[in-house]
């Protein structure tokens, strides 16, 4: 099968700058260079960290790249933009869709897959193009209700990231043209290592603290806002510690916004119990992850299938969590504290903390059952069952 993939072209394929979108079409196309199933041609753009990068040398995977980031193609984008209002997305995505189409239109493919850009298809279908396939991983912006229709009209098959977005979805699209395919993570990398480049004293915690992870995007849909009011009413126990991960959006280690300034304001309350470590390479994430004790990911919108519950998970780590969208989906009453996100959160995530905190054991068990469950969302097994969806249409 001759396979077209489409980015959305926020971040570049190979994933050099991470993203969870890109890491997982990466693990696919790892796969299909394994095991030589079909040709693929990967639209993406251009990033200087892909030169001479190990996946261009496949046969099988093919890589077209966008420049969208010179300054030739940064005032090219602004004149897009001038010209063209009221598109579905901004003007960045909207340069880049056109720079893809150019290239596009030119070759045959059996099918073009679209990663998470639904306003893609529209554009497409506008244009002539059938067999498209959209691998769905976050819900359709309420924004854009005038396009469903010829939108999901317009493809043959979605996957959907979890059953939860598939409950959404099959209020617009007929659910037999509706597949889940759960996302998976590389349990080769996500593992307890016996020496890891970091260390407690390097990130100012002492061996007998029990240091708890929160990783992934700071904003305020992901509660980290109310973690830390958690830890204020749990201030008369220092040696309860936080290691707040990441930045307000992937790939960027200059990210410090308005959002993320207010929760530091606000953690100086207690300044000696949160540690910002700011955005950490993918590559060195699971050395992070395995110095905490437990890992607190405290969602407070419908997340259709984080990543980073299934890290915390391969890592061994029990998970205070909560009860939104894919993620119960993803851990189990075993592994997992699952909490409802009312008005009594904040209290309940210092009452989970202290519950943990004050039971080694009951960490312990759970701790074997995240490593046991993690291998349920192995990469492999996932892509398995990406393209047997795609192989089954």
């Amino acid at each position: 099968m001759k396979l077209a993939i489409l980015t959305c072209g926020m971040l570049p394929i190979p994933a050099v700058q991470g993203g969870a979108v890109e890491n997982l079409i990466d693990f696919y196309l790892e796969y299909n260079d394994k095991h030589q199933l079909h040709d693929i041609t990967v639209y993406s753009p251009w990033d200087p960290k892909i030169s001479n990068h190990p996946a261009l040398l496949s046969n099988v995977n093919h890589y077209i790249f966008i420049d969208v980031t010179s300054f030739k193609a940064r005032m090219a984008r602004k004149l897009y933009g001038y010209f063209h209002h009221n598109e579905y997305y901004n003007h960045f995505i909207e340069y880049y869709f056109e720079k893809v189409y150019a290239n596009l239109k030119k070759k045959h493919y059996d099918l073009i897959l679209i990663e998470n850009g639904a306003g893609l298809a529209y554009k497409l279908s506008q244009r002539g193009f059938k067999n498209i396939i959209l691998h769905m991983h976050n819900e359709v912006r309420e924004s854009r209700s005038m396009y469903h229709e010829v939108i999901f009209n317009s493809f043959t098959k979605i996957l959907t990231v979890s059953d939860y977005i598939k409950g959404r979805v099959s209020a617009l699209f007929p659910v037999d043209k509706i597949q889940t395919v759960h996302n998976g993570i590389d349990l080769k990398r996500f593992s307890p290592k016996e020496v890891i480049s970091i260390n407690r004293q390097k990130m100012g915690f002492s061996k007998n603290d029990f240091v708890m992870v929160y990783s992934g995007r700071i904003n305020q849909e992901k509660g980290v806002s109310e973690l830390i009011d958690a830890m204020i009413l749990l201030k008369d126990r220092p040696q309860i510690k936080l290691m707040i991960i990441g930045g307000s959006f992937f790939g960027n280690t200059n990210n410090e916004d308005e959002f993320i300034r207010s929760l530091k304001n606000k953690a100086m309350k207690i300044k000696e119990n949160i540690v910002f470590t700011g955005f950490i390479p993918y590559e060195k994430m699971p050395d992070y992850l395995q110095l905490a004790d437990i890992a607190i990911i405290p969602s407070i919108w419908n997340d259709p299938f984080p990543t980073t519950e299934l890290e915390a998970q391969a890592m061994g780590l029990p998970i205070i969590t909560t009860q939104r969208g894919g993620i119960p989906e993803e851990v189990s009453d075993k592994n997992a504290i699952l909490l409802e996100t009312d008005e009594n959160l904040v209290k309940n995530l210092a009452t989970a903390i202290l519950d943990l905190y004050e039971h080694p054991e009951k960490r312990e068990q759970m701790a074997l059952v995240s490593m046991e469950r993690a291998k349920l969302f192995d990469k492999e097994t996932f892509a398995e069952n990406f393209f047997t969806a795609l192989e089954n249409l």
